[in-house]
């Protein structure tokens, strides 16, 4: 089933590296080859002032121990740990590519990572720079965090939403807010509009320009929508019966509803999506025993079969399905077979018995283009998987804090 609404509406893979320089170049103001050379540019293609810009991916790891609230950044190219002011009561932690979000009761603390990308479509800058606190944004209650490259979005769920610059966070500070009217469950900033997803009872997802203005409605049938990920596809929102699909053709937007093949009892619904970001498979827990793998290109479901489980994620694209086991082993599966074809034994464990999976507490496993990272609270550790490799074990990080809530920037 497809809803369309016409409304006024713009992420492509990384090219390879190699093409990077020659692609920038041809982005500058100079002349056309052979013609007299004009006056040098003063602001290089790609400058981005205090920043460094680099041929290669900046990746970082925030962690943060949710008692205490003392958080590190793990820089993975020079493996140096940094300190960063606490947050005490830690519930959350989330990202948007650059900043990470610690979220504790009342309120959501930003810090900027000092690590990005900027994708031109044909070509992608990297960046580092500082690592810094920004500041605290007041919430009333457990908040949903949604951004991109202009707009970071925080919702209390049936309180309020409220909506910073971009620039403002980079420039260290949390700015002058702008309050969206409307109790929505979550809003996502997504191709220059915003994505308001309606809370209990209501089916109708608004579209709002970038200061909140309604321009369209899709009355699209997502009962109880939990979950959300922003993909090259589109926006994808877990409902009761499977998904929905939400995506921008020019100035028209689409709704369409991916469901399960068969009814799925609530307890082993797709709630909390995990992916490589960007990427057009998504993995979802189902239940204690299985693994929910969505193909967005596709529109499918795929339960796999794994055993206990406590986290899972995946690059898609022809790699595996990675899950963490209950006992510390982490395994391997062929997504299109179910069948499983590696495993390591790390030994990862909740910092607690009792602790269920996605909750503070649990192991995660992050992954980008090439590397899985596993976290470990119980053991205090961090282990980066090469998963192209048979799970090899390509390096551990050990830390002085319980990393009961992990995720990766610089993507």
């Amino acid at each position: 089933m497809t809803i369309r609404t016409r409304v006024p509406a713009r992420r492509r893979a990384p090219i390879a590296l190699a093409l990077t320089a020659a692609l920038a170049a041809g982005c500058t103001a100079g002349g056309a080859s052979g013609s007299r050379p004009g006056p040098p540019d003063p602001t290089p293609h790609g400058y981005v002032e205090g920043a460094e810009e680099s041929a290669e991916q900046q990746s970082r790891l925030v962690v943060s121990e949710s008692a205490t609230g003392r958080t590190r950044v793990l820089d993975l190219i020079t493996g140096k740990r940094h300190t960063v002011p606490p947050v005490k009561g830690a519930t959350a932690l989330t990202t948007d590519g650059r900043f990470g979000y610690i979220h504790s009761p009342g309120g959501v603390s930003v810090l900027d990572t000092g690590a990005w990308m900027v994708d031109h479509g044909d070509h992608v800058h990297y960046y580092r720079a500082d690592i810094r606190a920004v500041g605290r944004i007041a919430t009333r209650g457990a908040a949903r965090t949604g951004g991109d490259e202009s707009l970071t979005a925080v919702t209390t769920p049936g309180r309020g939403t409220t909506l910073h610059r971009r620039g403002d966070l980079e420039r260290g500070r949390t700015g002058a807010a702008r309050s969206l009217p409307g109790r929505h469950t979550a809003v996502l900033p997504f191709r220059e509009n915003l994505l308001a997803v309606p809370g209990p009872g209501a089916t109708a997802i608004a579209v709002l320009d970038r200061q909140g203005r309604a321009k369209a409605s899709l009355t699209a049938p997502c009962r109880d929508p939990r979950g959300d990920a922003v993909t090259r596809r589109g926006v994808v929102l877990g409902c009761a019966d499977g998904a929905l699909l939400i995506r921008a053709h020019g100035e028209t937007f689409s709704a369409v509803r991916i469901p399960y093949a068969e009814d799925v009892p609530a307890h082993e619904r797709a709630r909390d999506f995990r992916s490589r970001p960007g990427g057009d498979t998504l993995t979802a827990l189902a239940g204690e025993n299985a693994v929910w793998v969505l193909d967005v290109t596709e529109r499918s479901w795929k339960r796999v079969r794994t055993g206990p489980v406590l986290a899972a994620n995946t690059a898609g694209e022809g790699a595996p399905l990675l899950a963490l086991g209950t006992d510390g082993t982490l395994r391997g599966f062929d997504i299109g077979t179910g069948a499983r074809t590696a495993e390591a034994a790390l030994g990862a464990a909740p910092s607690r018995p009792g602790v269920r999976a996605g909750a503070a507490g649990a192991p995660e496993i992050a992954v980008d283009h090439s590397r899985a990272y596993v976290s470990d609270p119980k053991g205090r550790r961090i282990t980066e998987i090469d998963y192209n490799d048979s799970l090899r074990i390509a390096r551990s990080f050990d830390l002085d804090i319980r990393p009961d809530l992990m995720v990766e920037t610089g993507r």
